[in-house]
């Protein structure tokens, strides 16, 4: 189990999230976790709990408090997670691997003083740690007069630094998101402005960089008194005189990348493993010149292997010439976490001096699932092409997650001339009848595939130390590429745990233990519970069902019985099932599920203790699902 403090204070197991109500133990825990190992006196805590209105009985009060504390703690099953009583307090202490602050403060040291990417993707993912208003649900005054503000000052020095680094490598359409919320919540903030006016005059924005010399200055005077410091004073008139203030270092690749929602610690949201580094998901503004546009470097995925045969047909694709003058387009789909995505950049790369105009990679969908609005990605599409008199030549699109056919129709269009990779869980197959083009609908990794990954992530030396456990380990797995890249995670992680010790702690609670505590992004059960939220909840049931209890093959007469549907119903749901990258298709009329989705499936309806399982017991007439609701 992990706490949060750097939000609202939660307690997690890496897959679910319990909110603490505000109450004095709330109060308690807090306090006694923003100081984990020291002894916190009785006094301050009574302080934190009551302030100026203690009780009578201050000490038993205090007394009782800490053992509905602990009360809590056995509710939650965190025992282990003691309030110690000692001489003048209490202590309780905690590691990086329970306390999110703990773990912040570990990655900004790994960090160092590197001011190169490793460095700047540490502290992001430090910074992707805070999640929301710092302990909003904690009843005390005291800690949120004495304690907050310390805090957020040592996530404000952390995104002063990523904006630097940032800035020093010419990234400064990426920073321009962080910073214009920063100066919004802190408006006298002198140097998140002067970054921002940085920013803003290197991507050709003068006016507005002057703007914000405007609106910095009002503020420091009419609620300080004073003048902004001689430094952003200075850069006003270096802004004035249009003085050479640097720019994006020249000779990198040419690739834009569009913005990607909640990009977070390991970068874009994507369901397909180590997805590209946050500084190079940041959106741009306005239509880049013809000096900066396309200077970000295109993501690369770790330790691509497989998928041989998809990657030769797609390179053919998008580099043959064009003769019939339409645009290449290749529709990628499958199972969430199957790989679409890494598949997707992967060819980018491979394919890259083809196309001059660089590469954009839009998703599609919102961190929500919900899918992003046609109006809005083209717009977003628009900022982030070249403009057509810059003459720079074809753009291949990325189009990421996409969620219907109507997202892309437009984009398509406005990128005509070009190219595109669309990446979906659906099989899109009425974009596919508009715009003909590749199609690739992704399963399980081969085994040799799959044993080829975990050597190129792992090393020769130790997967062949071990070639029985690592077929297993691929096997346990299911061959999916999340799920091997996150076992093979754990194992760098710890070097002398045995393969075949990974194996068997693994299969004993699928899909459950494929997941990082410390990325919630990368969590098998996680990615799928949001594949079966875009779903309508009757079909989403359904699938429930199905994994829980059909043997495979699953044939719509089987689907039939388990749902308690007529058949022509359960042909329906196999169809939508199969369309969303819930179900395999064997022979005609079988069906099957991938053994993580099973496992995921039987997780999701075991009967908690003291609990039966609705969706084990043969539904009632009025839950049977009709057509309508499947919709």
């Amino acid at each position: 189990m992990r706490f949060q403090l750097l939000g609202p204070l939660s307690i997690t197991d890496g897959r679910d999230i319990v909110v603490l109500p505000p109450s004095k133990p709330t109060a308690l825990l807090a306090a006694l976790l923003i100081r984990p190992g020291s002894v916190v006196s009785t006094e301050h805590l009574r302080d934190v709990v009551w302030g100026e209105d203690q009780p009578a009985t201050a000490k038993a009060a205090l007394q009782s408090c800490v053992l509905r504390l602990r009360r809590i703690f056995a509710k939650y099953g965190i025992e282990d997670q003691a309030v110690v009583a000692v001489a003048g307090g209490y202590r309780m202490s905690a590691g990086p691997e329970t306390l999110d602050l703990l773990h912040f403060r570990q990655l900004v040291e790994s960090a160092g003083t590197s001011g190169d990417d490793s460095g700047l993707y540490t502290l992001r993912r430090a910074l992707a740690l805070w999640q929301g208003p710092l302990l909003a649900n904690v009843p005390s005054d005291l800690l949120h007069r004495d304690e907050v503000p310390r805090l957020a000052e040592e996530r404000l020095r952390v995104l002063e630094r990523v904006c630097d680094i940032e800035l020093e490598h010419g990234r400064c359409r990426e920073t321009l998101v962080d910073l214009w919320e920063v100066t919004r919540v802190y408006p006298g903030h002198e140097r998140f402005a002067e970054q921002l006016m940085l920013a803003l005059y290197r991507t050709g924005r003068q006016t507005e960089a002057l703007a914000e010399y405007r609106r910095v200055k009002t503020y420091l005077r009419d609620e300080l008194g004073v003048d902004p410091r001689a430094g952003l004073q200075r850069l006003e008139l270096a802004i004035l005189r249009g003085d050479d203030l640097g720019g994006p270092a020249a000779g990198r690749a040419s690739v834009t990348l569009a913005p990607l929602p909640d990009a977070g610690p390991g970068g874009p949201a994507s369901e397909d493993g180590p997805a590209p580094c946050a500084e190079d998901m940041a959106p741009g503004s306005g239509w880049p010149d013809e000096a900066t546009a396309g200077t970000a470097p295109l993501p690369t995925v770790p330790c691509f292997t497989g998928r041989a045969r998809e990657v030769a047909s797609l390179v053919a694709l998008l580099t043959a010439d064009q003769e019939s003058g339409r645009a290449p387009v290749a529709v990628l789909s499958g199972a969430p976490g199957i790989g679409k995505t890494a598949l997707a950049l992967h060819t980018a790369h491979t394919v890259a001096a083809h196309y001059p105009g660089g590469c954009v990679l839009l998703p599609l969908t919102r961190p929500d699932g919900t899918a992003l609005p046609v109006r809005e990605a083209t717009e977003r599409l628009r900022r982030s092409l070249p403009p057509p008199a810059t003459g720079r030549g074809r753009t291949l699109l990325i189009l990421d997650d996409v969620v219907h056919p109507d997202q892309v129709r437009a984009l398509l269009t406005a990128n005509a001339g070009g190219a595109a990779i669309v990446t979906s869980r659906m099989g899109l197959a009425a974009l596919v009848a508009t715009h003909g083009g590749l199609v690739h609908r992704l399963g399980a990794m081969e085994p040799g595939e799959s044993y080829d990954l975990l050597t190129a992530v792992l090393g020769r030396e130790r997967v062949e130390a071990e070639p029985a456990a690592a077929h297993l380990l691929a096997t346990v797995c299911g061959r999916h590429p999340l799920a091997l890249r996150i076992a093979a995670a754990r194992l760098l992680t710890r070097p002398r745990l045995p393969l075949a010790d990974c194996a068997d702690w693994l299969r004993r609670d699928l899909p459950g233990r494929l997941t990082l505590a410390d990325d919630p992004r990368m969590s098998v059960p996680l990615t799928l519970d949001e594949a079966l939220e875009r779903l309508p909840p009757a079909l989403a049931e359904a699938h429930l069902r199905l994994g829980a209890t059909a043997p495979d093959p699953l044939t719509t007469g089987r689907a039939a019985d388990a749902l308690g549907i007529p058949e022509e119903t359960a042909e329906e749901v196999m169809e939508r099932l199969l369309d969303a990258g819930l179900l395999e298709e064997g022979r005609p009329g079988a069906f099957w599920m991938h053994d993580l989705l099973r496992a995921h499936a039987r997780r999701a309806t075991a009967p908690r203790p003291g609990h039966a399982s609705a969706l084990l017991r043969p539904p009632r007439r009025e839950e049977i699902p009709s057509a309508a609701a499947l919709r």
